[in-house]
């Protein structure tokens, strides 16, 4: 019988191989370091700034210091902070194709996400009590109307917008800044809710969509206090972020994400867009769009640095590794170096990006400014889009928040 059940499994394997090619390595959580789990006692503030980085920015502004003094007032003169802005909550968020086809509430919900983090920002560096209601206008008032994401775009929406609610709620929550334990509470219930359930489970999609559900379910978990939701978006982390950026020490083929259901390394390459593998740092989405792929590099960044504040360094694991070399790799043609033949059939996709792969200075910060690793090309890039802004759908403000900040 165990004969029998052997040949059978190395039929059905080959059979396998017939059929799609050479087999390929999937993460598992097996295969990674059982750090980055949830600490025994979370700290807070705690999602992508901790209280010791928010000190140091507060004293550089107060002192006028550069680049942290010009970033503050191009946050400050952003339309998200202005005073006389309002909230605008939906019952149910609508977002289908390119948040579009619907797009009722999609805009509004991720802005209004945004606005609440720029003036959580603004309250803790300033002190001035406006900043801190106004963050707190918007969080209540979506707290107390949201009951639902909806159409195909959902599950993105919601780790966008949800990543940017956790950070902002995070400083609210623990800077004195008159938030009521009523309005704490009804804001808890709407994250685990209505926003938790869409994105923990992960996505077959492309991977900038795990990966910011991923770390907006990690920044929501760190807010509830919900080690259970903190570990399992963490598993599917581990699963995402070796399949979205490509390191030769992965062999010819990239890995595959556990959720994609992939099988051989052909499935793998049609999916990339790319055929050969011959440098670090080449993304899943490279060879669509630098756009794309900036937004994926930016969750990465941001989970890593969120793992550091609650106890875990990634930076100096295989992920901070693969950040390293995506900044470095893309950066190069953000400078305006050609791409090689080989990479993306000789062309890549730099549509917005100079919006949307603003997102070094988290990962510059702690690869180069804390760790000493040199990072050229990532270095003139970030220095060249100083003040970095946002990109109105989940990060924002972070030449502001980490630029030459080694406080922790």
């Amino acid at each position: 019988m165990h004969f029998k059940l052997g040949f059978l499994l190395f039929a059905q394997s080959s059979l396998l191989l017939l059929a799609h090619g050479s087999p390929i390595e999937s993460p598992s959580e097996s295969s990674h370091p059982l750090h980055g789990r949830a600490p025994a006692t979370f700290k807070h503030p705690g999602v992508l700034v901790n209280k010791a980085q928010l000190d140091f920015v507060k004293n550089r502004v107060a002192a006028k210091a550069q680049p942290w003094y010009d970033a503050y007032n191009a946050m400050l003169a952003d339309d998200l902070a202005s005073s006389t802005r309002s909230p605008s909550p939906y019952q149910t968020v609508e977002c289908g194709s390119a948040s579009m086809n619907p797009g009722n509430g999609c805009q509004e919900e991720r802005q209004d996400a945004l606005a609440a983090y720029a003036n959580a920002l603004a309250w803790y560096i300033s002190g001035t009590q406006s900043y801190a209601n106004k963050a707190i206008s918007y969080m209540n008032a979506w707290a107390r109307t949201i009951k639902d994401h909806t159409y195909s775009n959902a599950p993105l929406q919601t780790g966008w917008s949800g990543a940017s609610w956790a950070r902002a709620a995070e400083i609210i929550r623990y800077s004195n800044a008159g938030w009521s334990s009523s309005d704490i509470t009804a804001f808890e219930n709407m994250l685990r809710n209505v926003y938790l359930p869409k994105i923990i489970g992960g996505s077959k999609a492309n991977g900038n969509w795990e990966l910011v559900m991923m770390e907006a379910a990690q920044g929501i978990s760190v807010f509830l206090n919900d080690a259970s939701s903190y570990d399992k978006a963490m598993n599917i982390f581990f699963g995402r972020a070796p399949a979205f950026v490509y390191l030769t020490s992965d062999g010819s083929c990239p890995k595959a994400a556990p959720s994609n259901g992939f099988t051989s390394c052909s499935q793998v390459k049609t999916y990339w867009e790319q055929s050969t593998f011959p440098e670090n740092g080449i993304a899943q989405e490279t060879c669509r769009d630098f756009q794309h792929t900036g937004f994926g590099i930016s969750s990465m960044s941001h989970v890593a640095e969120t793992s550091k504040i609650q106890g875990s360094d990634l930076w100096t694991t295989d992920v901070g590794t693969r950040i390293r070399y995506a900044l470095g790799f893309h950066s190069k043609f953000m400078l305006g170096e050609p791409a090689p033949s080989w990479l993306c059939n000789g062309y890549v996709d730099l549509k917005r990006g100079r919006v949307d792969f603003q997102v070094t200075e988290v990962g510059y910060n702690a690869l180069n400014g804390r760790l000493g690793i040199p990072m050229t090309n990532t270095g003139i890039l970030t220095q060249q889009n100083r003040p970095a802004g946002t990109n109105n759908l989940f990060f924002g403000w972070e030449t502001l928040t980490h630029a030459s900040n080694g406080a922790f």
